[in-house]
Protein backbone atom coordinates (compact mmCIF):
# COMPACT_ATOMS: atom_id res chain seq x y z
CA UNK A 1 0.00 0.00 0.00
CA UNK A 2 1.08 3.55 -0.54
CA UNK A 3 -0.12 7.04 0.19
CA UNK A 4 0.11 10.19 -1.88
CA UNK A 5 0.24 13.12 0.57
CA UNK A 6 -0.03 16.67 -0.69
CA UNK A 7 -1.09 18.61 2.39
CA UNK A 8 2.18 19.60 4.03
CA UNK A 9 2.85 23.34 4.14
CA UNK A 10 -0.42 24.47 2.57
CA UNK A 11 -2.56 27.30 3.92
CA UNK A 12 -5.51 26.49 6.19
CA UNK A 13 -8.90 26.18 4.54
CA UNK A 14 -10.65 29.51 3.94
CA UNK A 15 -14.44 29.84 3.80
CA UNK A 16 -15.49 30.50 0.20
CA UNK A 17 -17.39 33.59 1.40
CA UNK A 18 -13.97 35.05 2.28
CA UNK A 19 -13.30 35.36 -1.46
CA UNK A 20 -16.76 36.83 -2.00
CA UNK A 21 -16.35 39.44 0.73
CA UNK A 22 -13.16 40.63 -0.96
CA UNK A 23 -14.15 40.41 -4.61
CA UNK A 24 -17.77 41.56 -4.63
CA UNK A 25 -16.83 45.16 -3.66
CA UNK A 26 -13.81 45.00 -5.99
CA UNK A 27 -15.90 43.91 -9.00
CA UNK A 28 -19.12 45.69 -7.97
CA UNK A 29 -20.18 46.79 -11.46
CA UNK A 30 -18.72 43.83 -13.36
CA UNK A 31 -21.08 41.14 -14.75
CA UNK A 32 -21.44 38.11 -12.49
CA UNK A 33 -24.35 35.81 -13.38
CA UNK A 34 -26.26 35.69 -16.68
CA UNK A 35 -28.84 33.34 -18.18
CA UNK A 36 -27.35 32.64 -21.60
CA UNK A 37 -30.75 31.74 -23.06
CA UNK A 38 -32.82 34.09 -20.90
CA UNK A 39 -33.23 37.67 -19.70
CA UNK A 40 -31.87 37.51 -16.14
CA UNK A 41 -28.44 39.01 -15.44
CA UNK A 42 -26.66 40.36 -12.34
CA UNK A 43 -23.56 42.40 -11.71
CA UNK A 44 -21.58 41.51 -8.59
CA UNK A 45 -23.25 44.34 -6.70
CA UNK A 46 -26.73 43.29 -7.81
CA UNK A 47 -25.95 39.69 -6.92
CA UNK A 48 -24.94 40.63 -3.38
CA UNK A 49 -28.01 42.81 -2.85
CA UNK A 50 -30.32 40.06 -4.13
CA UNK A 51 -28.61 37.58 -1.79
CA UNK A 52 -29.38 39.85 1.18
CA UNK A 53 -33.01 40.30 0.13
CA UNK A 54 -33.59 36.54 -0.24
CA UNK A 55 -31.76 35.93 3.05
CA UNK A 56 -34.24 38.29 4.75
CA UNK A 57 -37.11 36.49 3.02
CA UNK A 58 -36.04 33.23 4.64
CA UNK A 59 -35.59 34.95 7.98
CA UNK A 60 -39.03 36.57 7.74
CA UNK A 61 -40.55 33.16 6.99
CA UNK A 62 -38.90 31.82 10.16
CA UNK A 63 -36.54 29.57 8.21
CA UNK A 64 -33.19 29.90 9.92
CA UNK A 65 -29.74 28.47 10.53
CA UNK A 66 -29.57 24.72 10.01
CA UNK A 67 -32.97 24.51 8.31
CA UNK A 68 -33.07 22.54 5.06
CA UNK A 69 -34.11 24.34 1.88
CA UNK A 70 -34.55 22.51 -1.43
CA UNK A 71 -33.49 23.95 -4.79
CA UNK A 72 -35.13 22.09 -7.67
CA UNK A 73 -34.92 24.00 -10.91
CA UNK A 74 -33.20 24.14 -14.27
CA UNK A 75 -29.79 25.81 -14.41
CA UNK A 76 -30.19 29.57 -14.15
CA UNK A 77 -28.75 32.63 -12.42
CA UNK A 78 -31.51 32.52 -9.83
CA UNK A 79 -30.57 28.94 -8.93
CA UNK A 80 -27.14 30.34 -8.05
CA UNK A 81 -28.65 33.27 -6.11
CA UNK A 82 -30.86 30.83 -4.19
CA UNK A 83 -27.88 28.76 -3.05
CA UNK A 84 -25.84 31.79 -1.97
CA UNK A 85 -28.81 33.25 -0.09
CA UNK A 86 -29.48 30.02 1.82
CA UNK A 87 -25.77 29.81 2.67
CA UNK A 88 -25.73 33.46 3.80
CA UNK A 89 -28.60 32.54 6.14
CA UNK A 90 -26.53 29.61 7.51
CA UNK A 91 -29.05 27.21 6.03
CA UNK A 92 -28.60 23.79 4.46
CA UNK A 93 -29.04 23.55 0.70
CA UNK A 94 -30.79 20.40 -0.57
CA UNK A 95 -30.04 20.03 -4.29
CA UNK A 96 -32.44 17.88 -6.30
CA UNK A 97 -32.42 17.38 -10.08
CA UNK A 98 -35.45 18.98 -11.72
CA UNK A 99 -35.54 16.08 -14.21
CA UNK A 100 -36.67 13.65 -11.49
CA UNK A 101 -40.32 12.57 -11.62
CA UNK A 102 -42.71 14.32 -9.22
CA UNK A 103 -43.03 11.39 -6.83
CA UNK A 104 -39.27 11.17 -6.42
CA UNK A 105 -38.90 14.92 -5.88
CA UNK A 106 -41.55 14.79 -3.17
CA UNK A 107 -39.89 11.73 -1.63
CA UNK A 108 -36.54 13.51 -1.39
CA UNK A 109 -38.09 16.73 -0.07
CA UNK A 110 -39.59 14.69 2.76
CA UNK A 111 -36.46 12.61 3.33
CA UNK A 112 -34.37 15.78 3.71
CA UNK A 113 -36.82 17.36 6.21
CA UNK A 114 -36.87 20.50 4.05
CA UNK A 115 -38.92 23.46 5.27
CA UNK A 116 -38.83 25.43 2.01
CA UNK A 117 -38.40 24.91 -1.72
CA UNK A 118 -36.98 27.13 -4.44
CA UNK A 119 -38.72 25.64 -7.48
CA UNK A 120 -38.66 26.13 -11.21
CA UNK A 121 -41.94 26.54 -13.03
CA UNK A 122 -41.94 23.02 -14.50
CA UNK A 123 -41.26 21.52 -11.06
CA UNK A 124 -43.98 23.53 -9.34
CA UNK A 125 -46.52 22.34 -11.91
CA UNK A 126 -45.67 18.70 -11.17
CA UNK A 127 -45.39 18.48 -7.40
CA UNK A 128 -48.04 18.81 -4.69
CA UNK A 129 -47.37 20.45 -1.33
CA UNK A 130 -50.05 18.16 0.10
CA UNK A 131 -47.46 15.42 -0.27
CA UNK A 132 -44.73 17.44 1.51
CA UNK A 133 -46.26 18.38 4.90
CA UNK A 134 -43.02 19.79 6.36
CA UNK A 135 -42.70 22.47 3.66
CA UNK A 136 -43.73 25.94 4.84
CA UNK A 137 -42.76 28.06 1.85
CA UNK A 138 -42.26 27.63 -1.92
CA UNK A 139 -40.43 30.36 -3.85
CA UNK A 140 -40.15 30.69 -7.62
CA UNK A 141 -36.70 30.63 -9.21
CA UNK A 142 -38.21 32.61 -12.09
CA UNK A 143 -38.67 35.84 -10.11
CA UNK A 144 -38.48 34.90 -6.38
CA UNK A 145 -42.21 35.39 -5.92
CA UNK A 146 -44.02 33.27 -3.34
CA UNK A 147 -45.73 30.27 -4.95
CA UNK A 148 -47.05 28.80 -1.70
CA UNK A 149 -47.14 29.71 2.00
CA UNK A 150 -48.50 27.34 4.65
CA UNK A 151 -49.18 29.86 7.44
CA UNK A 152 -49.87 33.55 7.87
CA UNK A 153 -46.22 34.09 8.83
CA UNK A 154 -44.97 32.67 5.55
CA UNK A 155 -47.68 34.44 3.54
CA UNK A 156 -46.47 37.82 4.82
CA UNK A 157 -42.76 36.97 4.47
CA UNK A 158 -42.21 39.00 1.28
CA UNK A 159 -43.56 42.17 2.94
CA UNK A 160 -41.64 41.52 6.15
CA UNK A 161 -38.44 40.88 4.19
CA UNK A 162 -38.60 44.34 2.63
CA UNK A 163 -39.01 45.88 6.08
CA UNK A 164 -36.02 43.94 7.46
CA UNK A 165 -33.85 44.91 4.48
CA UNK A 166 -34.73 48.60 4.73
CA UNK A 167 -34.09 48.57 8.47
CA UNK A 168 -30.67 46.96 8.01
CA UNK A 169 -29.72 49.14 5.03
CA UNK A 170 -31.68 52.43 5.36
CA UNK A 171 -29.43 54.20 2.86
CA UNK A 172 -29.46 51.38 0.33
CA UNK A 173 -27.03 48.51 -0.15
CA UNK A 174 -23.42 49.50 -0.89
CA UNK A 175 -19.97 47.93 -1.29
CA UNK A 176 -19.06 48.49 2.33
CA UNK A 177 -22.12 46.48 3.44
CA UNK A 178 -20.77 43.20 2.02
CA UNK A 179 -19.95 40.96 4.99
CA UNK A 180 -21.17 37.39 4.54
CA UNK A 181 -20.58 34.97 7.40
CA UNK A 182 -17.38 32.89 7.44
CA UNK A 183 -17.45 31.29 10.90
CA UNK A 184 -19.31 28.05 10.09
CA UNK A 185 -16.78 25.94 8.18
CA UNK A 186 -17.70 22.74 9.97
CA UNK A 187 -21.47 23.12 9.68
CA UNK A 188 -23.51 21.15 7.17
CA UNK A 189 -23.91 23.11 3.93
CA UNK A 190 -25.38 20.74 1.33
CA UNK A 191 -27.36 17.54 1.10
CA UNK A 192 -26.88 16.42 -2.48
CA UNK A 193 -29.17 13.74 -3.89
CA UNK A 194 -27.68 12.21 -7.04
CA UNK A 195 -30.54 9.74 -7.52
CA UNK A 196 -34.24 9.91 -6.86
CA UNK A 197 -35.22 6.32 -7.50
CA UNK A 198 -33.39 4.15 -4.98
CA UNK A 199 -35.36 2.52 -2.18
CA UNK A 200 -33.07 4.12 0.42
CA UNK A 201 -32.09 7.64 -0.77
CA UNK A 202 -28.43 8.59 -0.32
CA UNK A 203 -28.13 12.26 0.41
CA UNK A 204 -24.45 13.20 0.43
CA UNK A 205 -23.77 15.60 3.34
CA UNK A 206 -21.08 18.16 2.56
CA UNK A 207 -19.88 20.79 5.01
CA UNK A 208 -18.91 24.39 4.31
CA UNK A 209 -15.34 23.14 4.85
CA UNK A 210 -15.70 20.46 2.17
CA UNK A 211 -16.93 22.96 -0.40
CA UNK A 212 -14.57 25.74 0.66
CA UNK A 213 -11.53 23.46 0.39
CA UNK A 214 -12.57 22.61 -3.18
CA UNK A 215 -12.99 26.29 -4.06
CA UNK A 216 -9.67 27.19 -2.42
CA UNK A 217 -7.77 24.42 -4.21
CA UNK A 218 -9.22 25.59 -7.52
CA UNK A 219 -8.28 29.22 -6.85
CA UNK A 220 -4.75 28.25 -5.81
CA UNK A 221 -4.28 25.97 -8.80
CA UNK A 222 -6.01 27.96 -11.58
CA UNK A 223 -6.54 31.55 -10.35
CA UNK A 224 -9.20 33.43 -12.34
CA UNK A 225 -10.37 37.03 -12.40
CA UNK A 226 -12.89 39.57 -13.65
CA UNK A 227 -13.22 39.74 -17.41
CA UNK A 228 -12.97 35.97 -17.85
CA UNK A 229 -16.13 34.16 -18.91
CA UNK A 230 -17.36 30.61 -18.38
CA UNK A 231 -20.43 28.62 -19.46
CA UNK A 232 -22.10 26.51 -16.77
CA UNK A 233 -23.50 23.56 -18.73
CA UNK A 234 -23.31 20.78 -16.12
CA UNK A 235 -26.27 20.42 -13.73
CA UNK A 236 -25.99 22.78 -10.76
CA UNK A 237 -27.65 20.04 -8.72
CA UNK A 238 -24.44 18.02 -9.11
CA UNK A 239 -21.23 18.92 -7.34
CA UNK A 240 -18.99 19.37 -10.40
CA UNK A 241 -21.36 21.98 -11.84
CA UNK A 242 -22.16 23.61 -8.49
CA UNK A 243 -18.64 23.87 -7.09
CA UNK A 244 -16.35 24.22 -10.11
CA UNK A 245 -18.58 25.87 -12.71
CA UNK A 246 -20.22 28.30 -10.28
CA UNK A 247 -18.83 28.81 -6.75
CA UNK A 248 -15.15 28.75 -7.80
CA UNK A 249 -15.80 31.02 -10.79
CA UNK A 250 -17.59 33.66 -8.71
CA UNK A 251 -14.87 33.46 -6.04
CA UNK A 252 -12.45 34.88 -8.62
CA UNK A 253 -14.75 37.47 -10.16
CA UNK A 254 -15.59 35.67 -13.42
CA UNK A 255 -18.73 36.12 -15.49
CA UNK A 256 -20.78 32.89 -15.46
CA UNK A 257 -23.33 32.13 -18.18
CA UNK A 258 -25.94 29.52 -17.25
CA UNK A 259 -27.16 27.18 -19.96
CA UNK A 260 -30.61 25.75 -19.29
CA UNK A 261 -31.02 23.82 -22.54
CA UNK A 262 -29.86 20.25 -23.05
CA UNK A 263 -26.10 20.62 -23.72
CA UNK A 264 -25.94 19.09 -27.19
CA UNK A 265 -22.73 19.77 -29.17
CA UNK A 266 -24.63 22.20 -31.41
CA UNK A 267 -26.00 24.22 -28.48
CA UNK A 268 -22.65 24.21 -26.68
CA UNK A 269 -20.56 25.28 -29.66
CA UNK A 270 -22.93 28.18 -30.30
CA UNK A 271 -22.64 29.27 -26.66
CA UNK A 272 -18.84 28.96 -26.71
CA UNK A 273 -18.58 30.98 -29.92
CA UNK A 274 -20.64 33.81 -28.43
CA UNK A 275 -19.29 33.91 -24.85
CA UNK A 276 -15.65 32.96 -25.55
CA UNK A 277 -14.96 31.13 -22.24
CA UNK A 278 -11.51 30.83 -20.69
CA UNK A 279 -12.44 27.43 -19.22
CA UNK A 280 -14.74 24.64 -20.33
CA UNK A 281 -15.83 21.80 -18.07
CA UNK A 282 -17.60 18.97 -19.79
CA UNK A 283 -18.01 15.21 -19.93
CA UNK A 284 -16.19 12.81 -22.31
CA UNK A 285 -19.35 11.97 -24.25
CA UNK A 286 -19.73 15.57 -25.46
CA UNK A 287 -16.08 15.81 -26.50
CA UNK A 288 -16.24 12.50 -28.32
CA UNK A 289 -19.32 13.61 -30.28
CA UNK A 290 -17.58 16.85 -31.28
CA UNK A 291 -14.53 14.87 -32.38
CA UNK A 292 -16.57 12.39 -34.41
CA UNK A 293 -18.40 15.22 -36.13
CA UNK A 294 -15.51 17.63 -36.75
CA UNK A 295 -12.09 15.98 -36.44
CA UNK A 296 -12.12 12.24 -37.19
CA UNK A 297 -13.74 12.58 -40.66
CA UNK A 298 -10.94 14.94 -41.68
CA UNK A 299 -8.24 12.66 -40.24
CA UNK A 300 -9.60 9.74 -42.26
CA UNK A 301 -9.16 11.51 -45.59
CA UNK A 302 -6.24 9.89 -47.48
CA UNK A 303 -4.16 13.05 -47.92
CA UNK A 304 -4.71 14.17 -44.32
CA UNK A 305 -3.93 10.69 -43.03
CA UNK A 306 -0.71 10.70 -45.07
CA UNK A 307 0.36 14.09 -43.68
CA UNK A 308 -0.66 13.06 -40.13
CA UNK A 309 1.69 10.07 -40.28
CA UNK A 310 4.60 11.79 -42.03
CA UNK A 311 7.39 13.31 -39.91
CA UNK A 312 7.66 17.09 -40.15
CA UNK A 313 4.65 17.35 -42.50
CA UNK A 314 2.43 16.19 -39.62
CA UNK A 315 3.01 19.55 -37.95
CA UNK A 316 0.84 21.18 -40.61
CA UNK A 317 -2.13 18.97 -39.72
CA UNK A 318 -1.53 19.27 -35.98
CA UNK A 319 -1.55 23.06 -36.21
CA UNK A 320 -4.70 23.07 -38.32
CA UNK A 321 -6.59 20.79 -35.91
CA UNK A 322 -5.45 22.89 -32.95
CA UNK A 323 -6.72 26.06 -34.61
CA UNK A 324 -10.05 24.48 -35.58
CA UNK A 325 -10.67 23.21 -32.05
CA UNK A 326 -9.63 26.48 -30.42
CA UNK A 327 -11.94 28.41 -32.71
CA UNK A 328 -14.80 25.97 -32.07
CA UNK A 329 -14.42 26.53 -28.32
CA UNK A 330 -14.56 30.32 -28.65
CA UNK A 331 -10.92 31.26 -29.21
CA UNK A 332 -10.01 32.25 -25.62
CA UNK A 333 -9.74 28.79 -24.09
CA UNK A 334 -7.02 28.22 -21.48
CA UNK A 335 -8.33 25.04 -19.84
CA UNK A 336 -10.58 22.25 -21.13
CA UNK A 337 -11.38 19.91 -18.24
CA UNK A 338 -13.31 16.67 -18.43
CA UNK A 339 -14.21 13.94 -15.96
CA UNK A 340 -17.01 11.74 -14.71
CA UNK A 341 -16.19 8.87 -17.05
CA UNK A 342 -13.30 7.47 -19.07
CA UNK A 343 -12.48 9.34 -22.26
CA UNK A 344 -11.85 7.54 -25.52
CA UNK A 345 -8.13 6.79 -25.82
CA UNK A 346 -7.92 7.95 -29.45
CA UNK A 347 -9.56 11.27 -28.63
CA UNK A 348 -7.15 11.80 -25.74
CA UNK A 349 -4.19 10.84 -27.93
CA UNK A 350 -5.09 13.55 -30.47
CA UNK A 351 -5.47 16.15 -27.70
CA UNK A 352 -2.08 15.27 -26.25
CA UNK A 353 -0.36 15.20 -29.62
CA UNK A 354 -1.51 18.70 -30.67
CA UNK A 355 -0.76 20.00 -27.15
CA UNK A 356 -4.29 21.21 -26.57
CA UNK A 357 -4.95 22.58 -23.03
CA UNK A 358 -6.92 19.47 -22.11
CA UNK A 359 -7.16 17.86 -18.67
CA UNK A 360 -8.74 14.63 -17.42
CA UNK A 361 -9.69 15.02 -13.76
CA UNK A 362 -11.19 12.65 -11.21
CA UNK A 363 -13.75 13.24 -8.52
CA UNK A 364 -17.06 12.20 -7.02
CA UNK A 365 -19.98 13.77 -5.21
CA UNK A 366 -18.72 12.48 -1.86
CA UNK A 367 -15.56 14.59 -2.31
CA UNK A 368 -17.39 17.74 -3.25
CA UNK A 369 -16.14 16.81 -6.00
CA UNK A 370 -12.36 17.01 -6.55
CA UNK A 371 -9.99 14.09 -5.87
CA UNK A 372 -7.29 14.35 -8.55
CA UNK A 373 -6.09 16.99 -10.99
CA UNK A 374 -2.95 17.98 -12.87
CA UNK A 375 -2.11 20.81 -15.29
CA UNK A 376 -2.49 19.74 -18.92
CA UNK A 377 1.19 20.29 -19.73
CA UNK A 378 2.20 17.90 -16.94
CA UNK A 379 -0.53 15.27 -17.22
CA UNK A 380 0.46 11.81 -18.41
CA UNK A 381 -1.47 9.97 -21.14
CA UNK A 382 -4.16 7.76 -19.63
CA UNK A 383 -3.99 9.20 -16.11
CA UNK A 384 -6.37 11.57 -14.34
CA UNK A 385 -3.93 13.68 -12.34
CA UNK A 386 -2.56 13.62 -8.82
CA UNK A 387 -4.22 13.89 -5.42
CA UNK A 388 -5.40 17.42 -4.63
CA UNK A 389 -3.90 19.32 -1.70
CA UNK A 390 -5.33 19.04 1.83
CA UNK A 391 -6.06 15.40 1.07
CA UNK A 392 -4.31 12.07 0.56
CA UNK A 393 -4.88 9.15 -1.74
CA UNK A 394 -4.09 5.48 -1.38
CA UNK A 395 -4.47 2.34 -3.50
CA UNK A 396 -5.68 -0.65 -1.51
CA UNK A 397 -3.19 -3.06 -3.04
CA UNK A 398 0.03 -4.74 -1.96
CA UNK A 399 1.61 -3.49 -5.19
CA UNK A 400 -0.17 -0.22 -6.10
CA UNK A 401 2.20 0.48 -9.01
CA UNK A 402 1.27 -2.70 -10.86
CA UNK A 403 -1.64 -4.41 -9.12
CA UNK A 404 -5.12 -2.87 -9.30
CA UNK A 405 -6.77 -1.96 -6.01
CA UNK A 406 -9.61 0.21 -4.75
CA UNK A 407 -8.94 3.96 -4.67
CA UNK A 408 -9.16 5.34 -1.13
CA UNK A 409 -9.29 9.06 -0.34
CA UNK A 410 -9.03 11.05 2.90
CA UNK A 411 -8.93 14.72 3.88
CA UNK A 412 -10.70 18.09 3.79
CA UNK A 413 -12.86 17.19 0.79
CA UNK A 414 -14.44 14.03 2.22
CA UNK A 415 -18.15 14.24 3.01
CA UNK A 416 -19.67 14.15 6.49
CA UNK A 417 -21.68 11.05 5.53
CA UNK A 418 -25.05 10.12 4.07
CA UNK A 419 -28.10 11.87 5.55
CA UNK A 420 -30.04 9.59 7.90
CA UNK A 421 -28.15 6.57 6.57
CA UNK A 422 -25.44 5.54 9.06
CA UNK A 423 -25.12 2.06 7.56
CA UNK A 424 -24.21 3.42 4.12
CA UNK A 425 -21.89 5.96 5.74
CA UNK A 426 -20.03 3.21 7.62
CA UNK A 427 -19.63 1.26 4.40
CA UNK A 428 -18.25 4.29 2.55
CA UNK A 429 -15.92 5.77 5.21
CA UNK A 430 -13.85 3.43 7.37
CA UNK A 431 -12.67 3.94 10.95
CA UNK A 432 -9.49 5.69 9.75
CA UNK A 433 -11.42 8.23 7.69
CA UNK A 434 -10.71 6.71 4.27
CA UNK A 435 -13.46 7.18 1.71
CA UNK A 436 -13.87 3.96 -0.29
CA UNK A 437 -14.57 5.26 -3.79
CA UNK A 438 -15.61 1.98 -5.39
CA UNK A 439 -13.23 2.80 -8.25
CA UNK A 440 -10.21 0.69 -9.11
CA UNK A 441 -6.81 1.98 -10.11
CA UNK A 442 -3.04 2.06 -9.89
CA UNK A 443 -0.57 4.89 -9.39
CA UNK A 444 2.94 5.52 -10.64
CA UNK A 445 5.87 6.63 -8.52
CA UNK A 446 5.17 10.29 -9.35
CA UNK A 447 1.68 9.95 -7.84
CA UNK A 448 -0.29 9.93 -11.10
CA UNK A 449 -3.55 8.01 -10.78
CA UNK A 450 -4.70 5.57 -13.46
CA UNK A 451 -8.31 4.45 -13.17
CA UNK A 452 -8.90 0.88 -14.31
CA UNK A 453 -12.66 0.70 -13.77
CA UNK A 454 -15.47 0.54 -11.28
CA UNK A 455 -15.32 -2.29 -8.77
CA UNK A 456 -19.05 -2.84 -9.34
CA UNK A 457 -18.57 -2.95 -13.11
CA UNK A 458 -15.63 -5.35 -13.01
CA UNK A 459 -16.36 -8.78 -14.51
CA UNK A 460 -14.64 -11.84 -13.09
CA UNK A 461 -13.48 -14.12 -15.90
CA UNK A 462 -13.96 -17.87 -15.92
CA UNK A 463 -10.38 -18.44 -14.77
CA UNK A 464 -10.40 -15.65 -12.21
CA UNK A 465 -9.14 -12.86 -14.46
CA UNK A 466 -10.36 -9.33 -13.74
CA UNK A 467 -12.04 -7.88 -16.83
CA UNK A 468 -12.71 -4.14 -16.93
CA UNK A 469 -15.53 -3.47 -19.42
CA UNK A 470 -14.63 0.22 -19.71
CA UNK A 471 -11.32 -0.72 -21.33
CA UNK A 472 -13.09 -2.84 -23.95
CA UNK A 473 -15.74 -0.17 -24.53
CA UNK A 474 -13.00 2.38 -25.13
CA UNK A 475 -11.80 0.30 -28.10
CA UNK A 476 -15.30 -0.38 -29.44
CA UNK A 477 -16.30 3.28 -29.32
CA UNK A 478 -13.45 4.13 -31.67
CA UNK A 479 -14.68 1.73 -34.34
CA UNK A 480 -16.71 2.78 -37.41
CA UNK A 481 -20.46 2.91 -36.97
CA UNK A 482 -20.38 2.94 -33.16
CA UNK A 483 -21.98 5.76 -31.20
CA UNK A 484 -21.60 4.20 -27.75
CA UNK A 485 -21.43 0.78 -26.13
CA UNK A 486 -21.84 -1.23 -22.94
CA UNK A 487 -20.11 -4.58 -22.37
CA UNK A 488 -22.08 -7.10 -20.29
CA UNK A 489 -21.53 -10.61 -18.98
CA UNK A 490 -24.10 -13.20 -20.06
CA UNK A 491 -23.48 -16.55 -18.41
CA UNK A 492 -19.74 -16.31 -18.87
CA UNK A 493 -19.93 -14.79 -22.38
CA UNK A 494 -19.00 -11.16 -23.01
CA UNK A 495 -21.46 -9.29 -25.21
CA UNK A 496 -21.15 -5.71 -26.46
CA UNK A 497 -24.39 -3.75 -26.64
CA UNK A 498 -23.88 -1.08 -29.31
CA UNK A 499 -25.97 1.94 -30.25
CA UNK A 500 -24.94 2.34 -33.91
CA UNK A 501 -24.25 5.36 -36.07
CA UNK A 502 -25.75 4.26 -39.37
CA UNK A 503 -24.69 7.46 -41.12
CA UNK A 504 -21.27 5.85 -41.50
CA UNK A 505 -22.79 3.68 -44.26
CA UNK A 506 -22.86 6.78 -46.46
CA UNK A 507 -19.08 6.66 -46.61
CA UNK A 508 -17.79 4.96 -49.75
CA UNK A 509 -15.79 2.24 -47.97
CA UNK A 510 -18.89 1.03 -46.11
CA UNK A 511 -21.57 1.75 -48.74
CA UNK A 512 -21.97 -1.90 -49.76
CA UNK A 513 -22.41 -3.14 -46.18
CA UNK A 514 -25.31 -3.35 -43.77
CA UNK A 515 -24.81 -2.10 -40.22
CA UNK A 516 -24.91 -5.74 -39.04
CA UNK A 517 -22.10 -6.67 -41.42
CA UNK A 518 -20.04 -3.72 -40.25
CA UNK A 519 -20.49 -4.77 -36.62
CA UNK A 520 -19.39 -8.30 -37.46
CA UNK A 521 -16.26 -6.85 -39.07
CA UNK A 522 -15.74 -4.72 -35.96
CA UNK A 523 -16.08 -7.82 -33.78
CA UNK A 524 -13.34 -9.64 -35.66
CA UNK A 525 -10.99 -6.65 -35.53
CA UNK A 526 -11.73 -5.97 -31.88
CA UNK A 527 -11.03 -9.53 -30.74
CA UNK A 528 -7.61 -9.34 -32.36
CA UNK A 529 -6.81 -6.56 -29.85
CA UNK A 530 -8.06 -8.37 -26.75
CA UNK A 531 -6.56 -11.10 -24.55
CA UNK A 532 -8.26 -14.46 -24.88
CA UNK A 533 -10.20 -14.14 -21.62
CA UNK A 534 -11.67 -10.76 -22.66
CA UNK A 535 -12.77 -11.58 -26.22
CA UNK A 536 -16.38 -10.82 -27.13
CA UNK A 537 -18.81 -13.51 -28.23
CA UNK A 538 -21.04 -11.06 -30.11
CA UNK A 539 -22.13 -7.49 -30.73
CA UNK A 540 -25.82 -6.75 -30.21
CA UNK A 541 -27.39 -3.62 -31.70
CA UNK A 542 -29.49 -1.31 -29.50
CA UNK A 543 -31.93 1.02 -31.24
CA UNK A 544 -31.97 3.86 -28.69
CA UNK A 545 -29.19 5.77 -26.93
CA UNK A 546 -28.31 4.30 -23.55
CA UNK A 547 -30.01 5.84 -20.53
CA UNK A 548 -27.75 8.30 -18.77
CA UNK A 549 -27.32 10.05 -15.46
CA UNK A 550 -27.61 13.87 -15.38
CA UNK A 551 -23.82 14.10 -15.79
CA UNK A 552 -24.10 11.94 -18.95
CA UNK A 553 -22.64 8.70 -17.60
CA UNK A 554 -24.34 5.55 -18.88
CA UNK A 555 -26.59 3.82 -16.35
CA UNK A 556 -24.92 0.47 -16.91
CA UNK A 557 -26.95 -1.23 -14.17
CA UNK A 558 -29.92 -1.09 -16.56
CA UNK A 559 -28.25 -3.30 -19.13
CA UNK A 560 -27.76 -7.05 -18.89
Amino acid sequence: MTQNKKSEGVAPTRHFFTYYNTNIPKYWDEPALTDYDGDVSYTYGQMAEKMERIKFLLEAAEIGAGDKVVICSKNCANWAISLLSIAANKGVIVSIMDAFVAADIEKLVNHSDAKAIFAGESVWKRISVDNTPNVQLVVSTEDFSTLYARTDVQAKAQEKAVELFNKQFPNGYHKEDVAFITDNLDDLMIINYTSGTTSEPKGVMLSYRNISANVQYSQETIPNHAGWTEVCMLPLAHMFGMTIEFLYQVAGGCHVYFLSKTPSPTVLLKAYAETKPYMILTVPLVLEKIFKAKIFPALNKPIVKFLWNTPLLCKIVEKKIYQQLMQAFGGNLIWLITGGAAINAEVEKVFRRIKFPFVVGYGMTEAGPLICYEHWYKEVQGCCGKCVTRNELRIDSDDPYNKVGEILFRGEHVMMGYYKNPEATAQAIDSEGWLHTGDLGTIDKAGNLFIRGRSKAMILGANGQNIYPEEIEDKINNMPGVNESVVVDRKGQLVALVHPDEQVLRQSQYASMTIEQLMQQNLVELNKQLPHYAKLSSIELVAEEFAKTPKRSIKRFMYK
